[in-house]
């Protein structure tokens, strides 16, 4: 399974969308701030939204499609399935 994902900062803080083979090892990655770049600098550790696909390219094609998108969208994507903006960190399912 391949995984589309949004990390924040904070409640509609910085964002920051992702696609991964393993959301848990890759949200872990951000949450530790493992490798400089990006997400390190904004503080970008919070999973907020993801979901699921069948195919690398699916996945990449969603991530492409929503990195376009207005900031809005995002957040309205976003608190439609996690409203409170909690960390999803710990009731990802098992890989």
């Amino acid at each position: 399974m391949f995984a589309v994902y949004i990390m924040a900062s904070r409640r509609n803080g910085t964002l920051y969308i992702g696609h991964t083979d393993s959301l848990s090892r890759r949200a872990l990655e951000h949450r530790e701030s493992s490798s400089p770049g990006f997400t390190s600098k904004y503080g970008v550790k919070t999973l907020v939204y993801y979901e699921y696909f069948e195919t690398r390219e699916a996945a990449f094609a969603r991530e492409r499609a929503m990195k376009k998108w207005y900031r809005i969208w995002k957040l309205r994507l976003i608190e439609s399935v996690n409203p409170d903006w909690q960390d999803l960190f710990e009731t990802l399912p098992p890989e």
